[in-house]
């Protein structure tokens, strides 16, 4: 059995870790949140939020799998002797197996928009962005099934070639410049007549827009955004070295979360409020608000362009741990089966993902449950395999792992942080990841 991986360097970890986080969700539910509850008031309460719920959690899973370097269905086992708690780490297996499934064709709509519009910037294509018609686009089985097997074939590529020279390389490349190309936007959008209105929005905390409602809403936010829940966190730290400080690292990310979550909000609300759009819900403002926006703007094309290239590496970063959780998982360890195993999960995700990209075409007439069948394979990810595996993680960490253990893996401790923590994983954390779930039935 080969040795297990390792990153290079603590660079490589938090770029990674940081874009396992840094998704979609950071780039189009945060404008849309922040949009529907009140600007300021929901950003305040979500750094709040992503300070005390989402960072113990994302040091819990960095301690956990830092500790333990395995694989994470062996890891619970491992660590507080019970085998039978490994079951927790399958909930996270099928958890991301089912969001990869419907993931990959978000990313294979990127694909084909940005497809559209480079055609457009080299006049291959007759359009303008107006002409992007995204109900229409996205009920041809031709152009999202392709879409969907060339964004799971990058992701599977990149997983392939293993932690350092696939995990590690593709985040220290795609990162940096997704920050690169979001500063472009945000000052491109700032430059804007009416720009200020879109800052005094995001900025301006209204405490009397302030209600459960939002508070809820934050807090569901702050939990899923920085990835937890589905033992991805702890996947990246068994890779890290014994001496790596996850603390540090942990830190390093959330700031970077937030801070990409705030560019976001300045690459968008600006442009919405000077040309009078309102954010729409995820899909509706990258691919119909968006484009009409960037139309109206001197070189809008390029910008669109640039700003599709941002949300495929944003995708990437997140699909990339996705797949790796799984092939972590069935490779146990041994890295020699790596290449194999990754192609034949991306395959089996391509097959059962199929499905989700016809719902908004031919399969549009089959609807139950929560709706169409990526509206159901949605809902049993965030609403059920979530949140249960979350709270499952939390309670076997909190309870079944003995105090001493987890605070060697909570590390060097010179501000005497440890016991805040642990009162906030035994207790406090399991109450918060209830009430996500209950908000994510209601």
């Amino acid at each position: 059995m080969s040795q297990r991986s390792q990153w290079k360097s603590s660079t490589g970890f938090i770029l990674a870790s940081a874009g396992s986080a840094i998704g979609l969700g950071a780039l189009w539910k945060f404008p849309y949140m922040a949009g529907m509850f009140g600007g300021g008031a929901f950003l305040l309460m979500f750094l709040i939020f992503t300070i005390l719920v989402g960072l113990p959690l994302l040091i819990m899973e960095f301690a956990v799998g830092q500790l333990g370097r395995t694989y994470t269905t062996e890891i619970f086992g491992q660590l507080t002797g019970h085998k039978w708690l490994n079951s927790i780490a399958w909930i996270g297996n099928l958890a991301v197996f089912v969001l990869f499934s419907f993931y990959s064709v978000i990313g294979g709509w990127i694909i084909v928009y940005l497809g559209f519009v480079l055609g457009q910037l080299f006049h291959i294509v007759p359009t303008h962005l107006h002409d992007l018609q995204f109900q229409d686009i996205i009920s041809q089985p031709l152009y999202v099934v392709t879409g969907q097997a060339v964004f799971i074939a990058l992701t599977c590529g990149i997983v392939m070639r293993g932690v350092q020279q696939g995990l590690e390389k593709a985040s220290k490349l795609m990162m940096p410049l997704l920050l690169i190309f979001l500063i472009i936007i945000v000052v491109k959008t700032l430059s804007l007549d009416g720009a200020m209105e879109g800052v005094r929005f995001l900025f301006q905390p209204r405490i009397s827009e302030i209600n459960m409602e939002s508070m809820l809403f934050a807090l569901g936010q702050s939990f899923f955004a920085l990835s937890l829940g589905t033992t991805g966190m702890m996947t990246y730290a068994s890779y890290a070295s014994k001496d790596m400080p996850i603390k540090t690292s942990a830190v390093t990310i959330l700031v970077m979360n937030i801070a990409i979550a705030i560019l976001a909000g300045l690459a968008i609300f600006p442009a919405l409020e000077t040309f009078g759009y309102q954010a729409e819900e995820g899909p509706g403002l990258l691919f119909i608000i968006l484009p009409l926006v960037f139309e109206k703007m001197q070189f809008g094309t390029i910008f669109y362009a640039i700003f599709l290239v941002l949300f495929l590496f944003a995708a990437l970063t997140s699909s990339i741990s996705l797949l790796e959780l799984n092939v972590s998982n069935f490779t146990r360890n041994d890295n020699r089966k790596r290449p194999t195993m990754a192609l034949v999960i991306s395959v089996i995700v391509f097959i059962v993902g199929v499905p989700a990209t016809l719902s908004f075409g031919p399969l549009s007439h089959i609807q139950f449950g929560a709706g169409s069948i990526f509206d159901n394979m949605d809902f049993v990810f965030s609403n059920i395999l979530l949140p249960v595996g979350a709270l499952a993680s939390t309670l076997a960490i909190g309870y079944a792992m003995e105090k001493v253990r987890l605070k060697a893996g909570f590390g060097n401790d010179p501000l005497k942080l440890f016991t805040l923590w642990y009162i906030f994983i035994r207790y406090l954390l399991p109450v918060v990841i209830l009430l996500v779930f209950i908000l994510q039935l209601v």
